[in-house]
């Protein structure tokens, strides 16, 4: 540490140092050496080599200091997305996981679009969320939604607390924003910030597989499966979360069971919305469907297929952030439970618990039983 304390005030001396010496060097070539002065050919020469080198010398040492900088400032994002984004594990509570994002704005790693996938003792919880705008502008709505969510997701019982709490701490971000940004924009309700909103799709997948879902302004997610690619649910979402008030009746509705096997596909807006040379919208499901061709294909495959697909599709320049979840079923079904109980409801077996998952309760009827 006293080491690298030491170096960081010479490096700064010598980073003006350089091309100080350069120009000395030319202006005391141009001054003080007698063949400067002359008008023959070959002082012409030596006189246009000697400021060739000292051009050349200052160019690499911008070039080399540009470099740094940017090392540095790739070391500063990758901090902030590996907090902001956290890597997924590949394997969550019996559910094989992929994500990424992908940023429209050149050189960024992260942008206006949030997905997080817990495990909890109410079942794996997933958000996916699009914020208004996109890049780095994004970012503080970015990280309110996902700290709220991160807490909610173990303290609620019920998906839509989880809701309600997101609701309440993006409120308090854009106001904090507003006082921070603009001092009358608190009474100015055409500011900008007034305007802000996040697309919210909120999951939870119990450990039965059933699936049940709050939806504020976002697309639907695809499930992949015996019967093909098909949207999770094709109600009417919810508005999204900042203009409107959630209503005060809300109830996180069931959306059907996640079978071992069948693959959930969650995605923000620029997915379906990247457009081609030719202004054709990039056709999601059509990719999907010939992924889901392949037997037991892992959602790193998946993911890999959609973005090397959309890629192509927008010659490597997407107009808006993408984000990409896919959660795969991999429990093996184990027996259903007697008819006399009235259930009807099967057991999975599932993977042993790994670090990211939680302390599992008592096996029922409707919970996983662990695998011998």
């Amino acid at each position: 540490m006293i080491r690298i304390k030491a170096r960081a005030p010479t490096r700064r001396l010598l980073s003006p140092g350089l091309p100080t010496a350069w120009g000395s060097v030319a202006i005391t070539y141009k001054l003080a050496c007698p063949l400067a002065q002359q008008n023959g050919l070959g002082a012409r020469i030596v006189t246009s080599a000697v400021f060739f080198a000292v051009g050349t010398g200052l160019i690499v040492h911008v070039r080399r200091t540009l470099l740094r900088e940017l090392r540095q400032m790739r070391k500063v994002a990758g901090a902030a997305q590996s907090v902001l984004l956290r890597p997924l594990p590949p394997r969550l509570d019996g559910l094989g996981v992929a994500a990424a994002q992908l940023s429209a704005d050149r050189g960024a790693a992260i942008g206006g679009d949030l997905y997080e996938a817990i495990a909890t003792e109410h079942g794996v919880r997933v958000v996916m969320g699009d914020v208004r705008g996109h890049g780095l502008a994004a970012l503080g709505t970015v990280a309110a939604v996902l700290g709220s969510f991160r807490e909610a997701a173990h303290d609620e019982p019920e998906l839509a607390g989880v809701l309600r709490r997101l609701e309440r701490a993006l409120a308090r971000h854009l106001r904090e924003r507003a006082r921070a940004e603009h001092p009358s924009s608190c009474r100015d309700p055409d500011n900008p910030v007034a305007e802000e909103f996040v697309t919210v799709l909120l999951l939870e997948i119990g450990r039965d597989g059933q699936v049940s879902a709050l939806n504020c302004g976002h697309p639907w997610p695809y499930r992949l499966g015996g019967h093909g690619v098909e949207p999770l649910a094709h109600t009417e979402p919810l508005p999204p979360l900042g203009p409107f008030p959630l209503p005060a009746d809300l109830t996180a509705a069931p959306r059907g069971e996640l079978r071992p096997g069948e693959s959930l596909v969650l995605y923000t807006d620029g997915a379906e919305d990247a457009r081609d040379a030719r202004g054709r919208f990039f056709s999601l499901p059509e990719v999907l469907a010939e992924a889901a061709r392949a037997p037991a294909i892992s959602p790193q495959t998946i993911l890999r297929k959609v973005f090397a697909a959309l890629l192509h599709h927008t010659r490597g320049t997407p107009a808006d952030d993408v984000a990409v979840l896919i959660l795969r079923n991999e429990r093996q079904r184990a027996k259903c439970s007697e008819p006399s109980r009235g259930a009807g409801l099967c057991r999975y077996a599932a993977p042993p618990r790994g670090r990211d998952q939680p302390p599992q309760p008592a096996a029922d009827d409707a919970s996983l039983a662990a695998p011998p």
